[in-house]
């Protein structure tokens, strides 16, 4: 009843910061954060060498993480991103492996400790996940290095319950772009997507993986957002209009967002929402305001970056603090329809969305055209497939000129 008072006393007069902070814990309750990128399995790799049973590395009383499980449950986290990022030191190395032991990670925190986390695969699996008050546990690869130009892995990893993948991380795969070649640190490759990138995001749509557009470059994101049959996100991105960093979304991408009925997931990283060292809990939701009015209340979400960055916003330090970033939303007269919908509707709607564009490919055969093996680097690749039938190494290139003279030569001999 006392709950009731305050909230109706909230109507009728300006509300305090703990009025506001109670109705966001309300709202919270039935509708709880779904968030797009939490790094906590880098932490679990780099700290204990993902050996989960280690006394220290028990998710309820974790130290030093931006996440554990106490944390996750007063921060009302319903659904999680959880990201199995490897570096792109990996790419054409390692990569595969890696992945795959960061995707076994998931998995494990998952049977490990069922009473919070349910591993789901599907938007009807979080709402069940929600009925039962766990943590929809999701995962998101960070990098198309990860699947090293390979379509069989990339098939692989959405059986393995991967469902979306961020095109690049901060490298250039050898068919995407990433957001340094808009900076003086690297020149453009493919200005976008190559063939074989194009052929990656109409296989994701196909499978029914969510395109992930974070980290990449703005060509890249314009040539995605123009052939994606499917809608897209944002996983953890901020408002370029505010901090103009290569790493956020500017205007007219954002606009090609709300266009695509896609999702821009607001990063806390400091660097990207201030451009400074230090930035505040307003500080963020000044880049969901600017989300919510150049795109619109339906197309934004929270995507914090937590256990990924090492700068957080004053009052946005861990996980257990998205109640008061919902508190300052409805202090800037955001509605409890528009909280609930950057808070997890949004990203339920472009999940159905990217599960109803596979269903309409049902019977579409799985595309097969591999990436050409002169788009490939490193020493360590065999080459069993291609032309080369004995396997043993690269194909010797030839040089370019000779190419284009082979058919002249032809002609003169015959």
């Amino acid at each position: 009843m006392l709950r009731w008072s305050v909230l109706l006393l909230c109507l009728l007069l300006p509300c305090s910061e703990q009025q506001y902070l109670e109705k966001a814990k309300r709202i919270m309750e039935t509708t709880p954060v779904i968030d797009g990128h939490n790094d906590l399995p880098w932490q679990l790799l780099t700290r204990f060498n993902n050996r989960l049973g280690l006394p220290e590395s028990n998710l309820t009383q974790l130290n030093g993480t931006h996440t554990n499980i106490p944390k996750l449950n007063t921060g009302h986290v319903g659904g999680q991103f959880w990201s199995v990022y490897v570096p792109c030191k990996t790419q054409n190395k390692d990569a595969v492996k890696r992945t795959l032991e960061q995707i076994d990670v998931v998995h494990r925190m998952c049977q490990l400790y069922p009473e919070t986390f349910a591993c789901v695969v599907d938007s009807a699996g979080i709402e069940v996940a929600f009925r039962n008050k766990k943590v929809a546990s999701l995962i998101g690869v960070e990098g198309g290095h990860s699947i090293d130009s390979s379509l069989g892995v990339l098939r692989t990893f959405y059986q393995l319950g991967v469902r979306y993948m961020t095109l690049t991380h901060s490298c250039n795969t050898p068919w995407a772009d990433n957001w340094l070649v808009d900076t003086e640190e690297e020149s453009p490759v493919h200005h976008g997507l190559s063939s074989f990138g194009k052929t990656v995001v109409e296989e994701m749509n196909r499978l029914g993986m969510i395109v992930d557009l974070a980290h990449v470059s703005v060509d890249t994101m314009k040539m995605v957002l123009n052939i994606s049959k499917a809608p897209v996100i944002f996983s953890h991105s901020s408002a370029y209009g505010l901090c103009p960093h290569r790493r956020n979304v500017p205007d007219d991408v954002l606009r090609m967002v709300a266009a695509k009925e896609g999702l821009v997931m607001v990063n806390f990283y400091n660097d990207y929402v201030t451009c400074r060292d230090k930035a505040n809990l307003t500080d963020v939701a000044n880049h969901m305001d600017y989300v919510k009015k150049v795109a619109g209340s339906q197309f934004v979400g929270f995507g914090g970056d937590y256990d990924g960055v090492t700068r957080l916003p004053t009052g946005l330090e861990d996980v257990s603090t998205y109640p008061a970033l919902v508190a300052e939303l409805l202090r800037r007269n955001w509605t409890e329809q528009e909280v609930r919908a950057a808070l997890a509707d949004n990203l339920l709607r472009v999940f159905r969305k990217v599960e109803e564009v596979k269903a309409s490919l049902q019977g579409t055969a799985p595309l097969e055209e591999p990436i050409a093996l002169e788009e490939l680097s490193g020493e360590c690749r065999t080459s069993y497939g291609y032309s080369d039938t004995s396997g043993a190494g690269p194909v010797p290139l030839l040089p370019a000129a000779l190419v284009l003279a082979l058919p002249l030569l032809s002609t003169l001999l015959s």
